[in-house]
């Protein structure tokens, strides 16, 4: 079943459209009141199901989508999926209840620009729809941390690199770039002859034999 409002814009350039896809009748509701009921937004349409969502919501063509996680059929996740490769400007916010990694990531790589947790206050939601619309990226503080987290994890610093030159962590970011010995001569204005000394001191000091383990050691894989 699908609850669907449409509210008419009249000198609507300031005003922030939205749709809801949320299969929980009073979440849903209390939402809809929200962004109806406040000075510059407007719900133009609210959704149980992502089904009802990918019919209706390229017609409406919402400002803000805000997106729940799990939903009777297709999930939340696949929904943004589609509309965004129709849609890439329209933009989408989760609004769920989950705070794992896995859930963050893959909704992020699905296309949405914020996160955001239900139990989020009134006032911050419309302020993260805002800034959504704006061009921000709002997430709850506890998303934002888990978030910073993942990618100081995944910058971490390989301790095989510190054995390296400047020059040699230069020349390595460049192999892992893809380019070739030329190519890397002339970004960095050194010869070719040159390039092929540092890249054995690489591969000596790294104890690789190919650029491929030594891009992987770059990448600390």
């Amino acid at each position: 079943m699908m609850v669907y409002s449409k509210k008419k814009l009249q000198n609507s350039m300031d005003i922030i459209s939205v749709a809801i896809v949320e299969d929980n009748h009073d979440i849903r509701s209390a939402m809809e009141l929200l962004i109806n009921g406040s000075e510059g937004y407007a719900c133009i349409g609210a959704f149980n199901n992502a089904e009802t969502a990918l019919e209706k919501v390229p017609q409406l063509l919402p400002n803000v989508v805000l997106m729940d996680f799990n939903l009777p059929g297709i999930n939340g996740i696949e929904c943004i999926a589609r509309l965004k490769a129709e849609f890439p400007d329209m933009q989408f916010m989760m609004l769920t209840v989950y705070e794992d990694d896995d859930k963050i990531f893959m909704a992020l790589e699905a296309g949405a620009s914020g996160y955001i947790l239900k139990k989020t206050s009134p006032g911050d939601l419309l302020d993260a729809i805002r800034e959504l619309h704006d061009g921000g990226s709002p997430m709850s503080s506890q998303i934002a941390r888990r978030v910073v987290a993942y990618f100081q994890k995944q910058a971490k610093p390989n301790p095989a690199l510190e054995a390296l030159t400047s020059r040699e962590k230069e020349i390595l970011d460049q192999l892992s770039k893809g380019f070739l010995y030329k190519e890397i001569a002339g970004n960095l204005f050194i010869s070719i002859e040159t390039v092929r000394r540092h890249v054995h001191n690489i591969y000596e000091k790294l104890h690789v034999r190919s650029r491929t383990d030594a891009v992987n050691k770059y990448f600390n894989r």
